[in-house]
C-alpha cells in the first residue's frame, strides 16, 4: 500500500479483518456461521443487520459474496466496511472515515501537507497507542503454520508451546524513511503488564516465507506503552512467579525456553526497557540473560541494581557467543544445556532444566 491509500485499499484491508471490525464497532452483535449479526449500525442488539465475515475481497459481478459486505434487512441499507464505519461513528466526510479506518488498522496517515505549524498537530495519546496495539494483536493470527513459525524454526526454535504472546500478521504496515507505507508479513508479540493486559506490541517484519527478517532499514519496531512491561512466556495466573528469567530479545528468551519450558520468562525488547522492567509481586530470584554488547550490559546492570535494592536475589546467565539464540544455533541444545547447568542454582536446575 502506498502513502496515498485509496478507498479500495482501505476497504480490502478492513475486509481481511472483518470479524475484528465487527467486534469493535458492533460489539452488541454476535457471530453466527459466516456472518456477524446485530440490530443496526447504531450497535443495538438484534438480527436485522448482517455482515459477511468471509468470502472474496471482490466477488465478480456481485457484492453479496464479498467479505465485509453488509445489509440491514429492515431498512435496505447496505455497503462495505468503510460505509459501516461512517454510519457507526456518525462521520460525514470521506477523509474522516479514512482517518478512522487507518486508526483502526494501525496504518499511518498519508504524508500530505497539513495546515498549521507542527506543534499544533495533535499527537496520539498513550491510550490511543495502547488501543492501536491491542487492535493489531487482535487482527493477527496464531503463528503455527505461518511465516513467523518458519522464521523461528530457522533460528533453532522449534518448541512453540506456551507462546500465545506471539502471533502472525500477513500484511502488517511498515512505513519507510520516505514516508511510503508497505504491507509486509510480521511476527507480532504482545507486550503485557503483570496482570496480562496488552500495553503494546513488538513487530518483527519478515522476508517472504520467513527466511529471515525483511530487507528494510528497521525490521523491528515497538508501539504502545512499553515502560516497565515486556513479552511474557510461561506465566500462569494460578502459579506465582517466584523465579524468572529476564532478557532483552524475544529470540533469546525463546532459545532458553527450548530447555526450560516451565520457567517464566520476560523479554524486555531493548537494553533500556530491560533495565526498567517491573518485578512480579512474588519474585524472590531473578536470572538475567545477559547479551554481550555494551548496551546489553548497561541494561543488565540497571536491572540487577534495582532487584537487589528490592531484596531479590540476582544471578546472571551468560552466553558463550553474542546471545543465547546464537549459542543454540551454533552449538546446539546439548551444549546450551551444559552451559545453563553450570550457571543455574542446583535446585532450579532440577526444577526447570530438561
Amino acid at each position: 500500500m502506498t502513502k496515498h491509500d485509496s478507498a479500495g485499499d482501505l476497504a480490502r484491508a478492513l475486509a481481511r479483518n472483518a470479524e475484528t471490525v465487527c467486534r469493535h464497532y458492533l460489539s452488541n452483535g454476535r457471530r453466527e456461521g459466516r456472518y456477524w449479526l446485530v440490530g443496526d449500525t447504531a450497535n443495538n442488539p438484534g438480527r436485522s443487520l448482517f455482515v459477511r465475515l468471509h468470502g472474496q475481497e471482490r466477488a465478480p459481478g456481485s457484492t453479496s459474496g464479498a467479505a465485509g459486505k453488509w445489509t440491514d434487512a429492515a431498512t435496505g441499507d447496505h455497503g462495505d466496511l468503510l460505509d459501516l464505519i461512517r454510519e457507526c461513528c456518525g462521520l460525514a466526510s470521506f477523509r474522516d472515515v479514512a482517518d478512522e479506518a487507518r486508526r483502526f488498522l494501525c496504518l499511518p496517515r498519508p504524508t500530505l501537507p497539513e495546515s498549521g505549524p507542527p506543534w499544533r498537530r495533535k499527537a496520539p495519546s498513550p491510550e490511543d497507542r495502547i488501543a492501536a496495539a491491542r487492535r493489531l494483536f487482535a487482527m493477527s493470527r496464531p503463528i503455527i503454520g505461518t511465516a513467523a513459525e518458519a522464521y523461528l524454526r530457522r533460528r533453532g526454535i522449534t518448541d512453540l508451546r506456551g507462546t500465545s504472546a506471539l502471533r502472525f500478521h500477513p500484511a502488517c504496515y511498515y512505513r519507510d524513511e520516505s514516508g511510503i507505507t508497505h504491507a509486509l508479513p510480521a511476527l507480532i508479540a504482545a507486550v503485557t503488564d503483570e496482570d496480562g493486559r496488552i500495553m503494546g506490541v513488538h513487530r518483527t517484519w519478515l522476508a517472504p516465507g520467513g527466511t529471515g527478517k525483511a530487507n528494510v532499514a528497521t525490521p523491528r519496531r515497538a508501539m504502545g506503552a512499553l515502560l516497565g512491561h515486556g513479552v511474557r512466556f510461561g506465566f500462569e495466573a494460578e502459579t506465582p512467579a517466584d523465579i524468572i528469567v529476564a532478557g532483552e530479545g524475544i529470540e533469546t528468551m525463546l532459545a532458553l525456553r527450548t530447555l526450560m519450558p516451565s520457567m517464566p520468562m520476560i523479554a524486555g525488547l531493548s537494553a533500556a526497557h530491560l533495565g526498567a522492567l517491573t518485578f512480579p509481586r512474588h519474585l524472590r530470584r531473578l536470572y538475567i540473560a545477559a547479551d554481550s554488547d555494551g548496551a546489553g550490559r548497561a541494561g543488565t546492570e540497571r536491572l540487577s541494581h534495582r532487584a537487589i535494592e528490592a531484596g531479590i536475589e540476582v544471578l546472571a546467565l551468560r552466553p558463550g557467543f553474542g546471545d543465547f539464540n546464537d549459542d543454540l544455533r551454533r552449538s546446539g541444545p546439548d551444549s546450551l544445556r551444559l552451559c545453563l547447568l553450570r550457571q543455574l542454582a542446583p535446585g532450579d536446575a532440577a526444577r526447570f532444566l530438561i
